[in-house]
């Protein structure tokens, strides 16, 4: 009820004095999430970030790259350092991940995905600099540090081996990424796809924005791989390398995070 009481409270303080609550829910990795009903705005969503880098990184993006999503995502509404926290236009529907649908409408609700997310990555222009395949490979050792003896010496010499290997394809152009493009973040109602979380967008390697889709979901479902690429475009050859290389950094970040907790990651770049 205490979180209930701090959301509202903020709510009416920037938005609405009037907001009332609808539904309350743990968010992802340690955030909290408010639903509140409000005269001018209807239903919007109030985040609480669990620091200021992922509150700073989702109002730059909310600000500079959403808006090329246009109804497909949440607006900004409001936005506050003390604490951390972001007020949004809600969306209608439920994760795609919770949603059971017959093969053609999962088939389409991943071409909107794809249309989707060739937009967000054409919301900024490329940059060449800084160089993030070196960015990916310091961050890879930060997660061999982390995994310690949880992982093998074998399985650290692959984890380089092929952050050297993204290395050598440089230089590469960055462009705005989601970085946590995954079903439970496709809000689907009515036959129309949305996209939200965007506290992790930032500007990166674009494959790495199908790392997970590639390694968790189209293994099993070829044809939604299918889908996605009529809307998103084909892959070229070094998309496939990158998506190969930082596959293994995908997995060795997933191990620590499953097994232990770690320190919070240096500050990311946010434009």
């Amino acid at each position: 009820m205490a979180d209930v009481n701090v959301h509202l409270a903020l709510c009416q303080r920037l938005l609405d004095a009037d907001a009332e609550p609808v539904t309350s829910h743990p968010g992802h990795a340690g955030t909290r999430v408010l639903r509140a009903s409000t005269a001018t705005h209807g239903d919007v969503v109030v985040k609480i970030h669990r620091g200021l880098e992922r509150h700073h990184q989702e109002v730059h993006a909310y600000r500079a790259w959403v808006p090329a999503l246009g109804d497909r995502a949440p607006r900004l509404l409001a936005t506050t350092d003390d604490p951390p926290a972001i007020v949004i236009t809600a969306v209608a529907g439920v994760p795609l991940a919770e949603r059971q649908l017959g093969r053609e409408a999962e088939q389409s609700a991943y071409r909107q995905a794809g249309r989707l997310l060739k937009t967000l990555h054409a919301a900024g222009p490329p940059r060449l600099e800084p160089d993030w395949t070196a960015w990916l490979a310091d961050r890879a050792e930060y997660w061999i540090h982390q995994a310690g003896d949880r992982i093998t010496a074998a399985r650290r010499a692959e984890v380089r081996a092929h952050m050297r290997a993204l290395r050598d394809l440089a230089p590469l152009p960055a462009r705005p990424c989601h970085l946590d493009f995954m079903p439970r973040n496709m809000i689907y109602d009515d036959g129309e796809v949305r996209l939200i979380d965007f506290e992790h967008t930032r500007y990166d390697l674009p494959a790495r924005d199908l790392v997970r889709l590639a390694t968790r979901v189209w293994p099993h479902r070829p044809d939604l791989c299918g889908s996605f690429l009529d809307t998103y475009g084909q892959l070229s050859a070094v998309d496939d390398l990158v998506l190969e290389h930082c596959a293994r950094l995908d997995i060795l970040t997933n191990l620590v995070r499953r097994t232990a907790a770690h320190p919070p990651l240096a500050e990311v770049r946010l434009d």
